[in-house]
């Protein structure tokens, strides 16, 4: 399993209540719908490899 790091994120209201309600869209929690957000756009401008598999 990979190791996570804690780190403190601040937002403004306006942005953590969209997010928190995108995630109960989608059955996610807060850090689990931030995780995905972060990884897509990772993967989306090419920051990181699609396939998890190209990082071993």
């Amino acid at each position: 399993m990979s190791k996570k790091k804690p780190f403190v994120l601040r937002l403004d209201p306006e942005t953590l209540k969209a997010v928190e309600k995108w995630a109960g869209d989608e059955f996610r929690s807060m850090n689990g719908q931030l995780e995905w957000i972060i990884s897509k756009a990772l993967k989306d401008n090419r920051r990181i490899p699609k396939d998890k598999k190209k990082l071993e």
